[in-house]
């Protein structure tokens, strides 16, 4: 294994995809645009602060892009560009390995 050299690339892909929430923002995205609250809604224990921060980051990276609507109130919408859209058949797969062989604690 001496001569094996970690790509760069997957090794940013990885890190990027690994950091708490990302793949999940990603994921509640794939159904189509979001607003803030919606996302946040769906996922419990995500505090407000971070998920700006994980959503400004993802537009950053170009995965998501924010639409903001000049209505009364204003109206901004998430949702995943062609980069984030490509993430969709790789978190589908995930979930279906997570349903074959993962286990969950029983709840009390």
């Amino acid at each position: 294994m001496k001569d094996f050299v970690m790509c760069p690339r997957f090794e940013k892909a990885v890190d990027m995809l690994s950091k708490r929430w990302v793949a999940l923002i990603v994921f509640v995205l794939i159904p189509g645009p979001r607003r803030f609250g919606e996302i946040e809604g769906c996922l419990s224990n995500l505090s407000g602060k971070v998920l700006s921060d994980r959503l400004k980051e993802l537009e950053n990276e170009g995965i998501i892009q924010r639409t903001v609507y000049p209505e009364i109130p204003v109206r901004i919408e998430y949702s995943l560009t062609a980069k984030g859209t490509a993430l969709a058949p790789i978190l589908k797969e995930i979930g279906s390995w997570s349903s074959e062989w993962v286990e969950l604690e029983p709840t009390r």
